[in-house]
């Protein structure tokens, strides 16, 4: 049960761009592109908000290995 919270664990763009090494925006466009599914929160900042689950991170990781 510990385990399937963490799957549920919600991060933050910057969080999952850190983990992936990689910017925030391109984190950000492959939310926009598909390649990345992402819960978005409503905003009223500049910038729309998102939250991915860990399990989603872990799945686009693992497919993209060869």
């Amino acid at each position: 049960m510990l385990e399937e919270k963490r799957e549920d664990e919600l991060l933050t763009v910057r969080e999952v761009a850190h983990r992936l090494r990689v910017d925030d925006t391109t984190v950000r466009r492959w939310i926009k592109t598909g390649a990345l599914e992402a819960i978005t929160l409503p905003h009223r900042a500049k910038r729309q908000a998102y939250r991915i689950k860990k399990s989603t991170m872990d799945t686009l990781l693992k497919n993209s290995l060869p």
